[in-house]
């Protein structure tokens, strides 16, 4: 029996994940542990901190972008950079409010969204790489901050 309810689950999760998850939370309320599908709920908790870090390093990268572009390209700033700029801070700062544990993630791959933000700014504007600085001119906290643009 419990490996047909396995089988079921597994089958479940595969074919619709909605239901699947409906069924899941259905099961915790009703305390029914032994019917939980425990393999793929564990996997899904786990990536959902994978996924919250990775939207974190995503939007760093894009926020860090449009601040070299607008340090580097001043005759080519927009409203849509700016707008860009604040949506991304948004992000961020909402992020780092809801998981305030992402804090030292952020200060651990600054640097790495830094290079990949650089490499994309060199790409986009058609500046040679050696127009923007090895080291990120601005702090995390400048980063964020919203009154905060690079002249």
């Amino acid at each position: 029996m419990a490996t047909e309810v396995q089988v079921f689950q597994t089958s479940l999760y595969e074919t619709d994940f909605v239901r699947w998850v409906e069924t899941t939370v259905e099961q915790l309320r009703n305390q029914e542990y032994a019917s939980v599908d425990w393999t793929n709920l564990i996997e899904e908790i786990e990536y959902m901190s994978k996924r919250e870090r990775k939207s974190l390093k995503s939007n760093l990268v894009v926020l860090l972008l449009h601040l070299l572009k607008w340090q580097h390209q001043p005759e080519c700033r927009s409203g849509s950079w700016k707008g860009s700029i604040r949506e991304h801070r948004r992000r961020i700062n909402d992020d780092l409010k809801d998981s305030p544990s992402l804090k030292p993630y952020l200060q651990e791959v600054f640097a790495e969204c830094y290079m990949n933000a650089r490499l994309q700014a060199a790409d986009e504007t058609g500046l040679p790489i050696e127009t923007f600085p090895l080291d990120c001119l601005y702090t995390p906290v400048q980063s964020l901050d919203t009154d905060f643009l690079p002249e």
